[in-house]
C-alpha cells in the first residue's frame, strides 16, 4: 500500500509543478501637469514592448504573467516624480519542470512624450522591442542579461539628452537610429554576444560614443554623411580600416573634412570580430 501511494505521488507531482497561475495586471496614471518623470523599468523574464504613449497617460503598463513565480512592480512617487514598473521574481517558485510557460509572459509599457524623461531599463531573460523615438529623453540607462533586445529611435529625441549608458551580458542587442537619441555622450559595454550599433540619425554637434566589447561580434552601421573620428584600441580583434585616413592615433572616415556633422567614436574590443556597414 505504501508503494502504491508513493508511485501515485510521483505521477502527480510533475503535474502539480507544471500547473501555473497566469494572471493579468494593468496600471496607469493620467498626466496631471507633470513636466518630468524618472522611470525605472525592471523586467525579469518574458517579452517586453515599449513605445511612446499616444493619449493622455503619463505611463501605462499592461501585463500577463506567471503568478506563481513572479510579482508585478508598480509604485509612483508624486513627490519626486518617479515611477517603478515591471516584473520581479518572487524567489519561491521551487522546482520547475520546463520553462515554456515562463517565456509566455508579456508586458507592454507606454510613457508620455510630453515630459522630460530620465529612463532606466533593467532586463533579464527578455525578448524586448523598445521604441524610444519621439520621447523627451534627458538620460538613458539600459542593462540586459541573457536577452534579445531591439532598441529603436525611429524619430529624433524631442528633448536634450546628456548621456546614454548601455550594457549587455550574454545578449543579442540591436540599437537602431542611435543618432536620433540626441545624447551627447553614449557608452556601450558588451559582454558575450552579438551587437549591432546603427549610428544613423540626427546627432547633436560634437557627440561622443565609446564602445567596449569583451567577447562577441560587433557590427557598426555608419552613415556616409557623418564625419567620424575613430580611436581604436584592439587586442585579437579586427577592424576594416580600408578607406579611412590615419591622423595621429586616430582614423578619419571618408569625407570627414566636408561633413556637416561630426562624431568622436572610441572603440575597444578584446576578442571578436568587427564589421562595418556604410549606409546613405
Amino acid at each position: 500500500m505504501m508503494r502504491r501511494s508513493t508511485l501515485a505521488a510521483a505521477f502527480l507531482l510533475p503535474a502539480a509543478l507544471c500547473a501555473q497561475t497566469r494572471r493579468d495586471f494593468s496600471t496607469s496614471r493620467q498626466l496631471h501637469g507633470e513636466t518630468r518623470l524618472t522611470a525605472r523599468i525592471e523586467y525579469g523574464a518574458g517579452s517586453l514592448r515599449m513605445a511612446p504613449a499616444t493619449g493622455g497617460d503619463l505611463y501605462r503598463l499592461v501585463m500577463s504573467y506567471d503568478g506563481d513565480r513572479y510579482t508585478p512592480l508598480s509604485s509612483f512617487d508624486a513627490g519626486n516624480g518617479s515611477v517603478r514598473l515591471g516584473l520581479a521574481s518572487t524567489g519561491s517558485g521551487g522546482l520547475h519542470i520546463g520553462s515554456r510557460r515562463q517565456l509566455e509572459q508579456t508586458a507592454f509599457v507606454t510613457l508620455s512624450p510630453a515630459v522630460g524623461l530620465d529612463l532606466s531599463l533593467e532586463l533579464g531573460a527578455v525578448e524586448a522591442d523598445i521604441e524610444l523615438g519621439g520621447l523627451q529623453l534627458t538620460d538613458l540607462r539600459l542593462t540586459t542579461g541573457a536577452s534579445r533586445t531591439t532598441l529603436r529611435f525611429s524619430r529624433p529625441n524631442a528633448g536634450r539628452c546628456a548621456r546614454a549608458t548601455l550594457s549587455g551580458g550574454a545578449a543579442d542587442i540591436s540599437i537602431l537610429g542611435l543618432g536620433n537619441s540626441r545624447c551627447r555622450q553614449v557608452e556601450f559595454d558588451g559582454g558575450v554576444g552579438k551587437v549591432l550599433l546603427d549610428l544613423t540619425g540626427t546627432w547633436p554637434s560634437d557627440a561622443r560614443v565609446r564602445v567596449q566589447m569583451a567577447v562577441g561580434a560587433l557590427t557598426l552601421r555608419l552613415p556616409r554623411d557623418l564625419g567620424i573620428r575613430l580611436t581604436l584600441d584592439r587586442f585579437l580583434s579586427s577592424f576594416p580600416a580600408s578607406g579611412w585616413t590615419r591622423q595621429g592615433n586616430a582614423y578619419l572616415s571618408p569625407g570627414y573634412a566636408h561633413s556637416a556633422r561630426h562624431l568622436d567614436l572610441a572603440l575597444s574590443s578584446t576578442l571578436g570580430g568587427i564589421d562595418v556597414e556604410w549606409v546613405n
